[in-house]
């Protein structure tokens, strides 16, 4: 049980890491005035984060994939090798969509990570909660 416990949090890792790629390499998108990039990196890894925390009911796994997210902003955020920089600084006074993206992955995780626990678990017999109502009778 620990292997698959584990292994669900490195494929959750694994899953942030392409999904924070293609945000941070999408964030900068624009339809006229509107950060049509922004708003969908957002949104899609807001939906990943919400889904792997309620699909899995474990924390871990949407810290996991939160890791995963914030690890490939960083590194694209960064100056690569040959010089190129995928998301670009700002201008004095501005506010980039690339400074809105690298701020909204770790609240967002943050809120996700510490939400709490929805649903109360389902009991180790494997009853629903149904068959234990004392008023019900055979």
């Amino acid at each position: 049980m620990r292997i698959a416990r584990i292994g669900s949090w490195a494929v959750a890792a694994v899953i942030g890491l392409l999904y924070g790629a293609a945000g941070t390499i999408g964030q900068s998108a624009q339809w006229g005035v509107l950060p049509l990039g922004l708003i969908v990196a957002v949104a899609g890894t807001g939906a990943l984060l919400l889904a792997v925390r309620l699909l899995t009911g474990d924390r871990w796994a949407g810290l996991a994939t939160g890791l995963g997210v914030m690890l490939t902003t960083l590194v694209l955020s960064g100056r690569g090798p040959g010089g190129s920089v995928v998301v670009p600084a700002p201008a004095d006074g501005e506010i980039s969509t690339g400074v809105i993206w690298t701020l909204a992955v770790p609240v967002m995780v943050a809120i996700v990570v510490a939400w709490p626990r929805l649903a109360p678990r389902a009991s180790a017999s494997g009853a629903s909660s149904l068959d234990d109502d004392p008023a019900s009778t055979n």
